[in-house]
């Protein structure tokens, strides 16, 4: 989920053709970085060659500027709780359940998600993957009895090798839960400590960022003893054999979910159906778990990866397992009036 300037790419895969080739329209996939990879809808790209344009976004808040602004992506891959803000714009329509052969094989804990249902057997989004946000850090440059925390950035003794993400429903989020007010529902007083724990962290920082692949690198350095990242992170240094873990924090990690939804007025709401049905298949989850850590929404995925595949990347069978000792980000009531002011301290204020 690397920030990068608005680029598109387009994918395309011969076939044999037995007669003239068609033109067919182009869906165009609106996404995370590294979220475009064709081996995630194989079945899409059998049936449709190159009718696909993939544009990539830094993260949720450009997203929904861009779309806000007039770009008109057929799909999106917004997060969970993100989606009432989309809705409020009226930027989407609802998504026919019946048109999805595999929705019932998504875990009842993100099919069933409050913001999601748009009535008489449509929703808003189809969730597709989910994972968790922790503090990454390096077991060989801390005490052994550290506390597991996220007070671990916050802690002096790391001054200026610490980082966390630069995303209102990471970081802020964080700081309201040690300040001990509720995140999803803050007064005016609570968003006041939570600006009092964010300003006690960014001396501390060396970086707000959603680049991994620097704070990657700044960790297999040494340069980082800590930083607050995805699940993605940990199998990426692990493969490399850099000391690091993935705390379970005291206070619990958080946990988040994304997927598909589609644009209001799209023309081409067929390719979407067989685009958002290609990605739901068991061979497409089993890749986003294996290769990158994060769980995928439906159960057959998760059947597709061996036990010890999931032992060994902290992954329960059943993500209700996981829910009951995480954080879930769903969607924050004070969300603009936080994301202002986490920009005021970011800048020193």
């Amino acid at each position: 989920m690397n920030p990068k300037t608005l680029l598109l790419t387009s994918f395309t895969a011969g076939a044999l053709l037995t007669g003239p080739a068609l033109a067919e329209d182009k869906l165009n996939y609106f996404t995370w970085s590294g979220y475009e990879l064709p081996v995630f809808h194989e079945a899409y790209t059998a049936a449709h060659p190159d009718a696909l344009e993939v544009s990539v976004f830094g993260d949720d808040d450009d997203a929904f500027t861009k779309v806000k602004s007039g770009f008109r992506p057929d799909l999106a891959h917004p997060c969970y709780d993100k989606i009432a803000r989309w809705n409020a714009e009226g930027l989407l329509q609802p998504i026919d359940t019946a048109r999805i052969p595999n929705w019932d094989h998504i875990f009842p804990v993100f099919r069933n998600l409050p913001d999601i249902q748009a009535g008489d057997g449509k929703v808003w989004m189809v969730p597709w993957d989910w994972g968790n946000t922790s503090v990454l850090y390096r077991t060989d440059m801390v005490a052994p009895d550290a506390d597991m925390s996220w007070n671990m950035l916050w802690d002096p003794q790391y001054a200026g090798r610490l980082a966390t993400i630069d995303a209102v429903h990471d970081t802020p989020l964080v700081a309201a839960v040690l300040a001990g007010v509720n995140p999803f529902d803050m007064s005016e007083s609570d968003l006041e400590k939570v600006a009092d724990k964010l300003r006690e962290q960014r001396p501390l920082l060396t970086t707000y960022t959603t680049d991994m692949t620097s704070v990657e690198q700044s960790l297999a350095s040494g340069e980082l003893v800590a930083a607050m990242t995805w699940n993605a992170s940990a199998v990426a240094l692990k493969a490399q054999d850099v000391p690091v873990e993935f705390m379970d924090p005291k206070e619990g990690m958080l946990t988040w979910t994304c997927g598909f939804v589609m644009l209001k007025d799209t023309p081409n709401t067929d390719l979407a159906y067989d685009f958002i049905n290609s990605r739901l298949e068991a061979s497409s989850g089993k890749h986003l778990i294996e290769d990158y850590g994060y769980g995928t929404s439906t159960d057959s995925a998760f059947a597709a990866v061996p036990a010890e595949t999931l032992d060994e990347l902290k992954l329960p069978a059943d993500p209700q397992k996981m829910l009951e000792t995480t954080i879930f980000t769903g969607p924050m009531k004070q969300n603009d009036a936080l994301a202002k002011m986490f920009e005021r301290i970011k800048a020193g204020g």
